[in-house]
């Protein structure tokens, strides 16, 4: 398992954020398509997906299932299902929600080299991987979903001791 990295800054994205935001990739796949469906990352990438399908009019829809951390370390990438597609997946859209490090990605483009890769967030190491994204953060920036969240105190920035 890889060591963890060190995430210094903790960017949190809500409901409202998170479907503003996949909205704003829908818009911006409108002219890349038309499409002949679209295949969703899971876990991540489900409800980006399920937003971009809505907006797009995306009926036929796939999932492509890896796993590739546990907790905020990320390991070796391991595909529990992929998808098989004629002509390397052309015409067809990947959507998931973050890409970190490309690892996935990476993996999903040997199988389907043709196809269109998108994702909401980008970091800097795994940018080339993708062909459209909406925001990019910093390599060193752990995104808090709004799954991954719980109403809780939360210590005043000036507070937080640094190192």
């Amino acid at each position: 398992m890889a060591e963890a990295p060190a995430y210094i800054r903790h960017f949190p994205v809500s409901w409202g954020e998170l479907h503003r935001d996949s909205r704003a990739l829908a818009w911006r796949l409108m002219e890349a398509g038309p499409w002949k469906g679209m295949i969703a990352v899971t876990r991540g990438g489900l409800v980006p997906a399920a937003i971009v399908a809505r907006e797009l009019e995306i009926r036929l829809i796939d999932t492509f299932c890896v796993a590739s951390y546990e907790g905020e370390t990320q390991g070796k990438t391991k595909v529990l299902k992929g998808v098989e597609l004629e002509n390397g997946g052309e015409g067809w859209l990947i959507v998931d929600d973050l890409v970190d490090t490309g690892a996935t990605f990476r993996v999903i483009r040997e199988q389907l080299p043709n196809a269109h890769f998108a994702t909401v967030y980008a970091k800097p190491k795994g940018r080339d991987t993708v062909d459209s994204f909406i925001t990019e953060v910093s390599q060193d920036t752990w995104i808090l979903f709004p799954w991954d969240q719980g109403p809780q105190f939360v210590e005043p920035i000036a507070n937080v001791k640094r190192d």
